[in-house]
């Protein structure tokens, strides 16, 4: 009988790899660290299109990957990590074993090429360094998963006929609806993470997403829209909506068939003009959660900002070296703030990183003068600061990275309907669509899901197909109005690193009143 991958593998080698990682620093010369993680997953998926259904599945996923520091005359890295399937499971501890000593070799070579390197290259050379983690408070903890349904339990027959019966229900929305597509997930994961340090962390996680894909088409003119309700819970939350001021949304099929009508309504608007220069435009918390996530939450990540990142994420406006940076600098109104945190619901949500560091509120802006970055202990040990929490990877065979957990603008003290009502003529932007940015994020183009003209403090004429684009820190220094209405969002496909990493996690904010040029088509 094939041996079957569940969650509760975990249990069953917690203690062994606990045992491994103490073990490491005694058998093995000049290591100073290692760590190691196990992950296993268990989900379900199925998708339908126009009424039909398309796929579904039952599956798992295995994984673990290890961390060595370690070096005769300097210390430096060695990483492994390990796709696993049944056949690894008798023999699990065997294999990472076998992971251990692989990244102990590389991380010996790793330090010798290294310290030859600094010693062939002069004054260059110098700025090669030890690898170093700054300290965090070593835990040992356990952290349950939270849901109503468990997505383990849930029949995969009446995963396929919810999901097929909202396809069939978008696309009777209207004769214009022309093509939809509509997927839906619900999965439990379990992270074990260990340390030389003694740390021993097991985290669970339930995750459940529905996907609308909807293409509205009138005369010669077609509307894509595409847009996810997601949350650390089960399935119920497709189900039945989730009641939260910070992360509400409707039953799944409602927000589809809403998606639908809006595809329509847009067909049917003209287009947004591009405006000469500047014009005051209000940012509904939608936008905003995009717009938090490109010019704020990839600047701040330390990697990036490090150059660590640069060939394949680019760089940060917010620091262009160790001793020319923004921080305690304004770079915005003093009616914005931002921080990003771990403890807000939604797919952000974590107790603790991937390298065992208590997961903690980080505050970016404060009152508009920049405050600090996302960090690793490594580039915390780099750049000062303490570790907060966002080393984060999608999977254990893969390397971290500095990645946004939940990253927002923070509520203001403003009525959002009161923001629109004070503006004689200016532009509504509603919804996020596609992002436009500099490589260091600079500067931005994002197009919104529908404009709708300000005059006189109503919200008048619809526009489809633009949005705006502007200096970042013009646009955060010209903020004179922030809303209390705020909001978080799943962000369910950031991308990251080579290998590509597509991570979920949380943006949001409040509606925000700022200048900006119109860029239509």
């Amino acid at each position: 009988m094939p041996t079957t991958i569940t969650v509760d593998l975990i249990d069953r080698v917690k203690a062994d790899v606990r045992d491994l990682l103490r073990d490491a620093a005694r058998r093995l010369p000049h290591l100073t660290y290692a760590d190691c993680r196990v992950e296993v997953a268990e989900g379900k998926s199925a998708a339908a299109e126009n009424g039909e259904s398309k796929f579904s599945g039952d599956d798992y996923g295995f994984a673990a990957g290890v961390r060595v520091l370690a070096g005769d005359r300097m210390v430096a890295p060695g990483w492994i990590g390990l796709t696993l399937g049944t056949a690894d499971v008798d023999d699990l501890l065997h294999r990472l074993r076998e992971a251990l000593e692989r990244a102990y070799r590389r991380a010996m070579v790793n330090g010798e090429m290294k310290a030859a390197a600094r010693e062939k290259f002069g004054a260059l050379g110098e700025s090669l360094a030890d690898t170093r983690l700054h300290p965090v408070d070593v835990r040992e903890d356990t952290v349950r998963a939270v849901y109503a349904i468990d997505p383990r339990a849930l029949p995969l027959g009446e995963m396929v006929a919810f999901t097929t019966d909202v396809s069939r229900r978008v696309a009777a929305v209207d004769p214009a609806v022309k093509h939809n597509y509509i997927t839906t997930l619900t999965q439990l994961s379990r992270e074990l993470f260990a340390s030389s340090e003694g740390a021993l962390i097991d985290q669970s996680f339930a995750l459940t997403q529905g996907m609308c894909y909807v293409i509205g088409v009138d005369a010669q003119v077609s509307q894509e829209l595409y847009d996810v309700l997601g949350h650390q819970r089960g399935w119920e939350i497709l189900a039945g909506g989730v009641d939260d001021p910070l992360l509400g949304f409707p039953p799944f099929v409602d927000f589809s068939l809403s998606m639908a009508r809006e595809s329509v309504e847009l067909a049917r608007a003209p287009a947004l003009p591009t405006s000469a220069g500047p014009e005051v435009v209000v940012t509904d918390p939608h936008y905003n959660t995009l717009l938090s996530h490109e010019i704020v939450g990839h600047p701040v990540e330390l990697d990036r900002a490090l150059k660590m990142e640069t060939a394949y994420a680019g760089r940060s406006w917010l620091l262009a070296g160790l001793d020319d940076h923004q921080l305690g600098r304004r770079i915005a109104s003093p009616l914005v703030s931002a921080y990003s945190d771990p403890s807000l619901p939604g797919y952000g949500h974590y107790a603790y990183d991937h390298e065992g560091t208590p997961a903690r509120r980080v505050t970016h802006i404060d009152r508009g003068i920049f405050t600090g970055f996302m960090n690793s202990r490594q580039t915390a040990a780099v750049f000062g600061g303490a570790p907060n929490g966002h080393f984060k990877a999608v999977d254990a065979s893969l390397v971290p990275l500095i990645r946004m957990s939940n990253t927002v603008f923070a509520a203001g003290e403003r009525d959002a309907g009161d923001i629109v009502k004070e503006i004689d003529r200016g532009w509504y932007l509603v919804g996020h669509r596609i992002p436009s940015i500099a490589e260091s994020r600079e500067n931005f183009r994002i197009s919104a899901r529908k404009v709708y003209e300000i005059r006189n403090g109503r919200l008048e004429r619809l526009y489809r197909d633009g949005g705006i684009m502007a200096d970042s820190r013009d646009f955060l220094m010209n903020v004179d109005a922030v809303g209390s209405d705020f909001r978080l969002y799943p962000i369910p496909n950031c991308g990251k690193g080579q290998p590509m990493q597509s991570k979920k996690l949380g943006n949001g904010g409040p509606t925000m009143r700022s200048r900006a040029r119109l860029a239509g088509g």
